[in-house]
């Protein structure tokens, strides 16, 4: 997603000119059928419109005020389209800049060694195709063959290019990507038409959204409450009758307006789409709105440590010599050892002896020296040089190494091994000539912030659990240096699915960051699965999820925006049932008090007559829509609290403010009106 896309501002010129026009489009009643709430409401606007013709032609009384009931209801339905229409324009305004990278190029597919020049538009799942620096992607594949870097610029807005290799969890590229070097070799897993950049389009652009499970059952309960006050307002009218008040139509359908829930109604669909889209402006493509809205629910949050709990590269942090030997002479060791490793872990040695001790890497070539390098059989590395043979390695590999030589590791060395574990650290053991020198500490660097956004996930009540494949000593240390809830150690894929599985059989939602093919079962198994999109195409499959710009700690950002899009659909169905109230005691006596003059004592904002009472009723319900827009598509302020502390702030700030700022704006409009002799 271009990041100029993600900075528009909410009422951007362009998306307003669209949403106007959307506006009036979406008054088919096909479309409106979507949303039983607004359609009675075009139902009651095409009545009175109806009515208002036949008035006209038969000369009758009461004109302006018929007319001008009519214009507001039709307000009303034009309001909540433009709301929806907002909230999908920035997804159209989005998706055009995608299609901006989605064109007709050139693929040159190979078929038994030789090179075919043909459209992309004919490339078929498992073709093969060679993509040289400078030539665009044609469609979505793996890397079978070759290392390139890539500029994914077009999709995740990032300037920096990415390594794309055969192999590992890496090998995944994006259709309408570029390659900026070397030559690689993709073989297409996606037909025309179904590309990973199609579905962006489709999903921000709004044209697959479903309701959700909760938007649904919200949807029902808006038709409920609109059918039982439809049934209210048509028994009312014999009651009129029978007491000298009959009631017109005009009075009938405002009544039956203001009173269903039409705020929500109208800011329902928004609010959803609103939530969608604050995802894809963090640069997080959800497949549904019910994964986003299953965010929001989330009690279990299952985190990797490398690379999201801690930075990933662990960096050298002390040397602890063995008795007898000096701290200098270790480091000399370690560094010689690690002069030809350029692994993050071999520099950061290298850098420390030479802070530490002034140590600086020297020029071994006139020595003869010769380099042991690291192997997964042995577990450790080295370097022949002068006489001396200095090794490194993992603890045991070390201690296996000493025993063929008939030697073996001191206590103090074994205690300077599991004290540097308990703290979290790596223990790395340097041994020259068949002699423990020490040991070095390699330390996982939590990052900053993490155990203070672990307490906000706390205080909302999920639960923080941290994958790892250290030991248990470590991942005990690293879990309470960074206030992680629980921790699992030596984790396999099997654990993974095996302990979603468990929180799920418990009732819970869980969600999970991954990108490698093993991750893919347990993305799959949870109830939100974010997946790198610098991961495997297996990954992003199986995750209901995917994040462009590949950061695991994103799934904090989303499980926030999963609780706003909860919240911001509460507080305004909150603020809406509320403010019936003030719409209630505006009409009602307007109807009745000239009958019945007790009723007049209902009239607490002392409207001016019958016929303002209506009309500003009616005009408070269509602009309160507008006034909401911003909130809808903005969401709700949020701050991590309980649910009890939440359904007390919602019951103060848009409960009770949904019964005050009717009232309010109820009399103002009155009294406007009555200014202005338009009642």
């Amino acid at each position: 997603m271009s990041s100029h896309a993600n900075r528009r501002s909410l009422f951007d010129g362009k998306i307003v000119r669209r949403a106007f026009f959307d506006a009036f489009a979406k008054l088919s009643p096909r479309l409106m059928m979507k949303n039983p709430v607004m359609f009675v409401v075009e139902i009651g606007s095409a009545l009175t419109t109806i009515l208002l013709i036949a008035d006209f032609a038969t000369h009758k009384t009461g004109l302006r005020f018929n007319l001008q009931i009519t214009l507001w209801l039709w307000f009303t339905v034009l309001f909540a389209n433009f709301a929806e229409a907002m909230a999908e324009g920035r997804g159209k305004a989005q998706a055009d800049a995608l299609r901006q990278a989605k064109s007709e190029t050139t693929a040159y597919r190979i078929i038994k060694g030789e090179v075919h020049e043909i459209p992309s538009s004919q490339l078929r799942v498992d073709d093969v195709v060679r993509v040289t620096a400078g030539q665009m992607i044609p469609g979505d594949g793996e890397v079978i063959e070759g290392v390139a870097s890539v500029d994914e610029s077009a999709i995740t807005g990032e300037s920096a290019p990415v390594i794309r290799e055969a192999g590992g969890d890496r090998s995944a590229v994006t259709g309408g990507t570029r390659v900026l070097s070397d030559v690689i070799t993709v073989r297409i897993t996606s037909n025309p038409g179904e590309t990973f950049l199609d579905r962006m389009i489709a999903l921000v652009e709004g044209a697959e959204r479903q309701k959700t499970p909760n938007e649904i059952a919200l949807n029902i309960l808006l038709a409920g409450l609109t059918i039982i006050f439809l049934l209210a307002v048509v028994t009312l009218q014999p009651f009129a009758v029978y007491s000298g008040a009959q009631q017109t139509i005009f009075v009938l359908i405002s009544l039956l307006v203001c009173l269903i829930p039409t705020t929500i109604g109208g800011l329902l669909s928004a609010i959803g789409i609103a939530g969608m889209d604050r995802l894809v402006q963090h640069n997080v493509l959800a497949t549904s709105g019910r994964a986003v809205e299953a965010a929001g629910d989330i009690n279990t949050l299952l985190l990797d440590k490398t690379g999201t709990i801690t930075i990933g590269n662990r960096q050298a942090s002390e040397f602890v010599a063995a008795p007898g030997i000096d701290e200098r002479t270790l480091a000399d060791a370690a560094q010689l050892s690690s002069l030809s490793d350029e692994t993050p872990e071999g520099r950061s040695i290298v850098v420390l002896a030479k802070e530490k001790y002034n140590l600086r890497g020297r020029e071994l070539a006139h020595l003869n020296a010769e380099f042991v390098p690291f192997s997964a059989i042995t577990r450790m590395s080295g370097i022949e040089v002068d006489g001396r043979s200095i090794r490194k390695g993992a603890v045991d590999a070390i201690a296996s190494y000493l025993q063929q030589h008939g030697s073996g590791l001191p206590t103090e060395v074994r205690a300077s091994v599991e004290k540097i574990a308990r703290s979290g650290g790596t223990p790395l053991v340097v041994a020259e000539n068949g002699c423990a020198l020490g040991v070095i500490h390699l330390k996982d660097v939590v990052k900053g912030g993490m155990r203070e956004r672990f307490d906000q996930l706390r205080a909302m009540g999920i639960r923080t659990v941290m994958i790892t494949g250290d030991n248990p000593l470590t991942a005990a240390a690293i879990a309470r240096e960074a206030g992680v809830d629980d921790f699992l150690a030596e984790a396999k894929p099997k654990d993974k699915m095996d302990l979603i599985k468990r929180e799920q059989a418990d009732g819970k939602l869980v969600a999970m960051t991954g990108d490698g093919t093993n991750d893919a079962p347990a993305l799959a198994q949870a109830d939100v699965g974010v997946a790198m999109n610098s991961g495997t195409q297996a990954a992003k499959e199986a995750g209901n999820m995917v994040d462009l710009d590949s950061n695991p700690t994103k799934l904090i950002e989303v499980v926030a925006i999963g609780k706003q899009l909860l919240m911001t659909r509460g507080a305004l169905t909150t603020f809406s049932i509320a403010n019936d109230v003030a719409k209630y005691f505006a009409i009602i006596p307007a109807m009745f008090a000239g009958v019945f003059p007790v009723l007049n004592a209902l009239n607490v904002m002392h409207l001016h007559n019958a016929e303002s009472a209506v009309l500003s009723a009616v005009i408070f319900n269509a602009l309160i829509i507008v006034g909401l827009i911003p909130l809808a598509l903005r969401g709700v302020s949020y701050r991590p609290m309980s649910a009890a502390a939440l359904l007390r702030r919602n019951l103060l700030v848009y409960g009770l403010g949904g019964i005050i700022v009717p009232f309010i704006g109820i009399k103002a409009i009155d009294m406007a009106i009555t200014a202005l002799h338009l009642a």
